[in-house]
């Protein structure tokens, strides 16, 4: 599955980029961690100006990006900005998002396999199923539905009820996701609603690693981390940005102590905007001026496969 996801993510990548817009490459390059060994350390930049719905696009800049830090140590990868370093969003500071992921030959039958404090808060386990849990309907395609799906190569699939409880070999995927939004009054709503984002986008990009399996089993690291690097000069050249030889400053090593990969890939947020974001009725506005409207605690979150 390591060779999988660096092939799921550089794909799907390429697929929702287009001029102007999708994930640009900034590095990519290996990084030592004294803790966790030799890795891959990603920075992205995710243009998103075009595909934010209405609601959104009221209030951000015309040139809007979130930048995305990945340290991959698989089985074990960081997703987020560490010890503070940095801002993800281009022009929102108090906002972030950091992503622990451990993966483990199971089927998701772990407890706190982070064996980490930060969880003992408040938070919530989600168990999220690649077959029948459900995906915005916008994002459904028929090739991609592992209910139906079967691997000629492997063949695994399709995926029947009870397929976590009978399925060999069966891995999960464990994610430890942490939202901020620290503005006060916005706080709770807004980060639930990323909580739901973040939901959508790995679903989406676990039930095309497993229905694209044909397409990466039997791929060396060598084969697919030359793949990657040439999607991602041709995605590069899409959204009309410079291939990844931008410099940039300090890169923070992570502490965690854990041992998993790179995040999931990006995903247009949703066309409606939720009730919370709505303007008050009651208050006048003026017809020159936008809408005023509000964008998304802890929580441990586990994906089986």
């Amino acid at each position: 599955y390591r060779v999988g996801q660096l092939y799921t993510i550089s794909k799907h990548s390429h697929q929702e980029s287009e001029k102007g817009e999708g994930v640009e490459v900034v590095k990519n390059e290996p990084h030592e961690d004294p803790v966790h060994g030799p890795g891959q350390f990603t920075e992205k930049r995710v243009h998103l100006s075009s595909k934010l719905p209405s609601w959104a696009r009221a209030v951000t800049p015309r040139i809007f990006y979130i930048t995305e830090k990945a340290w991959n140590y698989y089985p074990y990868t960081i997703t987020g900005e560490t010890r503070g370093r940095g801002r993800p969003c281009s022009f929102l500071p108090k906002f972030s998002i950091y992503i622990e992921t451990k993966y483990e030959d199971n089927c998701g039958d772990s407890e706190n396999i982070f064996h980490s404090d930060k969880i003992l808060g408040d938070h919530e386990v989600s168990f999220l199923d690649i077959a029948f849990d459900e995906i915005p309907e916008r994002y459904y395609r028929s090739l991609e539905d592992p209910r139906f799906f079967s691997s000629a190569k492997t063949g695994r699939g399709p995926l029947r009820e009870g397929w976590r409880q009978h399925t060999k070999p069966i891995m999960c995927s464990y994610k430890l996701v942490t939202v901020k939004f620290e503005v006060w009054g916005l706080q709770t709503r807004v980060e639930q609603f990323v909580h739901k984002v973040i939901r959508d986008i790995l679903l989406i990009g676990h039930r095309q690693a497993f229905t694209w399996v044909d397409e990466w089993c039997g791929m060396t690291m060598e084969e697919v981390r030359r793949y990657e690097r040439e999607t991602q000069e041709a995605t590069n050249e899409i959204i009309g940005m410079v291939a990844p030889t931008i410099s940039v400053s300090e890169v923070g090593q992570p502490t965690a102590t854990h041992s998993a990969p790179a995040s999931a890939p990006s995903t247009p947020l949703s066309d409606e905007a939720p009730d919370f974001l709505a303007p008050p009725k009651a208050r006048p506005r003026k017809k020159s001026a936008p809408e005023t409207l509000t964008l998304p605690a802890l929580r441990e979150r586990a994906s089986a496969e």
